[in-house]
């Protein structure tokens, strides 16, 4: 059933800060059936010892507290590290105070006495901000470090791709870090988020991260987060990430100095932010890639055995285009309605002759080379010359006709399948007919 106060309060986590038994009894009761957690304090030692154990989305406080003051609390959590927001309950509404709940970083702050609706639409407010924040954040990063195809489809229907197919289903229930391999281009950030897709995660956060890219100075910060000058805290990638999946990809290349930390990050599921003095607990799946090869690096010294042995849990090795030519075909019509649609440009025409030449060529750069060559062709209006139709090819090797290449495909396929007619038209996408009639005009 939809709350009234919006969908935010379901996954929230909230701390509940007051000395009062009578308040916090209250405030546990109407929040508890609407929220995934909530946890309650009777006194700042308490509290700070609960922001020890557990990462909270929000705390709750009362100002006026035996010891200290609820704004003093707060400052002081903000140096040893609060990554959480705060609405802070008075009864006391004086400027001074409010001034000093907006230096400190207070979100929102609710006078007694008070109704249960008016917290409640507090708490809404505040882990609304919270998530735009976080989803802004998310976003910006996004466009920093995403290419146009990354969201793409895993496409294809050739033997290797429908076992990887198989691999990330098997997979997608498990909590299991995953290590994607194979050569530049071949799709392994598709993979990852395809598995992210069909896990139980699909509707929390992706974040990938390059490891090539991210800057060796601030590498730190950037990944755990940080404790700036004034005691406000900045989320790190991996506090972004919290609840869905992190995405190092060319994880080869991490600085020796973070592999260290992300070997603790990956046993404990704990950060520290830099500057913080307490960690904080994390709930992330972990998605690794590589072009390289890790055991070499490891051999090499240039990646650590522990951290090695840690992400190859299960390896998923992403094959080269040319060894799955069938599905070039597939990916160029793709990618040819992709590009004329997004850049208002006329499609090119895929005949027999460039299809052929499209099929036949070796494709170093995979699937990224051929998506390129597809988005610059519409652009210009015409494909290279080595692959525009009605020529000829160049060598020594004759031209084979469309059908040919759907023969011998086909063949191939069957022959992967012992025979079985039935399989074999599954894993190309035709009907059982299809195949039947294609065979009966071969003589088979």
């Amino acid at each position: 059933m939809r709350d009234e106060y919006g969908e935010s309060l379901a996954g929230a986590s909230i701390l509940v800060i007051d000395d009062e038994p009578g308040m916090r009894h209250f405030l546990t009761k109407i929040l508890t059936p609407r929220c995934k957690r909530v946890e309650q304090a009777g006194s700042s030692v308490e509290a700070s010892a609960a922001l020890d154990r557990n990462h909270f989305d929000l705390v709750i406080l009362d100002n006026i507290m035996p010891g200290k003051t609820g704004l003093d609390w707060l400052q002081e959590q903000g140096k040893v590290g609060l990554f959480s927001d705060a609405i802070l309950i008075t009864a006391y509404a004086d400027l001074e105070t409010a001034i000093e709940a907006l230096r400190v970083g207070v979100a929102d702050f609710v006078l007694k006495p008070f109704r249960a609706n008016q917290i409640l639409n507090a708490v809404a407010r505040a882990l609304d901000r919270k998530i735009l924040r976080r989803d802004n954040s998310l976003l910006k990063h996004e466009l920093s470090v995403e290419g146009g195809s990354a969201r793409s489809r895993l496409l294809g229907n050739s033997i290797p791709i429908n076992n990887v197919r198989e691999m990330l289903t098997r997979l997608a229930p498990m909590p299991t870090p995953v290590l994607f391999s194979g050569a530049s281009g071949t799709g392994k950030e598709v993979a990852a988020r395809t598995l992210h897709a069909m896990s139980d995660r699909a509707d929390k956060p992706f974040v990938a991260v390059n490891c090539a890219a991210i800057s060796q100075d601030r590498c730190a910060e950037d990944l755990f987060g940080e404790i700036n000058v004034d005691g406000q805290g900045r989320d790190g990638l991996f506090l972004l990430a919290d609840g869905g999946v992190l995405f190092l990809d060319e994880i080869a290349q991490m600085p020796m100095k973070m592999q260290a930390g992300l070997l603790r990050v990956l046993e404990d599921q704990r950060i520290r932010p830099v500057g913080a003095e307490r960690d904080i607990p994390l709930n992330l799946r972990f998605f690794f890639a590589t072009n390289a090869d890790l055991s070499a690096a490891v051999a090499d010294g240039t990646f650590r055995a522990d951290l090695y042995h840690r992400i190859n849990v299960v390896d998923i090795a992403m094959s080269p285009l040319k060894e799955r030519a069938e599905d070039i075909v597939e990916l160029a019509a793709l990618f040819m309605d992709q590009f004329s649609k997004t850049l208002a440009l006329p499609s090119l025409e895929l005949d027999d002759d460039t299809l052929l030449k499209i099929s036949r060529y070796d494709w170093p750069g995979n699937v990224r080379e051929l998506r390129n060559m597809i988005e610059r062709s519409v652009i210009l209006g015409a494909f290279p010359e080595e692959f525009a139709g009605g020529g000829h090819m160049t060598g020594d090797r004759a031209i084979e006709t469309l059908d040919l290449v759907t023969k011998r495909h086909i063949l191939h396929v069957l022959d992967a399948c012992d025979g079985n007619r039935a399989e074999a038209s599954r894993r190309l996408g035709v009907s059982r007919k299809t195949i039947d009639r294609k065979c009966a005009s071969w003589g088979m």
